[in-house]
């Protein structure tokens, strides 16, 4: 049994969730200085879009971010405090995510990840998503349902 637990965001766990995007990608902070503020606009992506979070001992601790298009569902972010890794929840809320979309009647999912996160794409390849393009520092890569 798990002690961990993956629920719907509300708007008042925008701050804790801002916290853990932010301490997720803080271990990429010296390989990559061009990285977008990815926690700033969590308030809106909880009112606007489809998020969760992990919640371990009432912690929030990790969080998924996706928004439904015309062409799909996209992963936008799934991040993961580093103290938390390997306790099952990154794949956890890849799988909700996959779920998710077969719950929309969608048959494809997208994602955007960058070209100096090369553990995040090794790990998407193993969950079987399939790198289709690249475009800048953006490594663009789709998983069909």
């Amino acid at each position: 049994m798990s002690n961990w637990i993956i629920r719907r965001a509300f708007i008042e766990d925008a701050e804790e969730l801002a916290i853990c995007i932010d301490a997720a990608y803080s271990i990429y902070q010296d390989r990559i200085t061009d990285l977008p503020a990815v926690s700033e606009s969590v308030a809106d992506d909880i009112r606007n879009k489809l998020v969760w979070v992990a919640v371990v001992g009432g912690k929030t601790v990790g969080g998924l971010i996706l928004a439904h298009d015309n062409d799909g569902l996209v992963l936008e972010n799934v991040a993961m405090k580093p103290d938390a890794t390997g306790m099952g929840i990154g794949r956890a809320l890849i799988e909700l995510a996959e779920n998710e979309a077969g719950r929309l009647g969608l048959h494809e999912m997208r994602l955007n990840t960058h070209i100096k996160m090369s553990e995040n794409i090794s790990l998407y390849k193993h969950f079987g998503w399939r790198e289709v393009g690249r475009s800048g520092n953006k490594v663009k890569m789709q998983k069909s349902l």
